[in-house]
């Protein structure tokens, strides 16, 4: 069985929105399916094609979210050792060319967003600093052009 590594913070949003899905949004769509049901034709119903192609998402999502949400691999990130960049691993990049130093904290895909500082191990920068430990250089292929960084610290 595949493990996911995840932080405590995003298995608890995986499950939450799991939560939410199977006791708000299914049921809510199961009722506009019934609502549109009682409009009649159901050929030329737009209603309740719209209230099926939500349910199909919905049920889509439940299934991707309790495999997920089964096969979690919990890392908590104050177990981790900080002589290298590993899993849940918060450090501290400082760019080379414009001494401009940024933090993020090394995720799985699902709880990637750049604007709290959370990169996805899968993306570009969380492969090249897998690993890594305070004092290497890492360079990127950026659509820019080749961006260098040094890895300032892990926290």
């Amino acid at each position: 069985m595949e493990r996911l590594p995840i932080t405590k913070e995003g298995y608890a949003n995986l499950k939450n929105e799991l939560i939410k899905l199977k006791t708000i949004d299914r049921p809510e769509t199961i009722k506009a399916i019934e609502v549109a049901r009682a409009h009649g034709d159901l050929s030329e119903n737009a209603e309740y094609s719209a209230a099926k192609e939500r349910q199909s998402f919905i049920e889509g999502r439940i299934n991707e979210l309790e495999y997920k949400v089964g096969n979690a691999d919990i890392i908590d990130p104050s177990d981790l050792p900080r002589d290298k960049v590993v899993f849940a691993s918060t450090f501290i990049l400082e760019n080379i060319d414009t001494g401009e130093e940024v933090k993020y904290q090394l995720v799985g895909e699902d709880e990637s967003d750049i604007e709290k500082g959370k990169i996805s191990i899968s993306s570009p920068l969380g492969r090249a600093i897998l690993g890594k430990a305070p004092g290497d250089e890492i360079t990127l292929q950026a659509p820019g052009g080749k961006r260098s960084y040094e890895l300032v610290e892990i926290i």
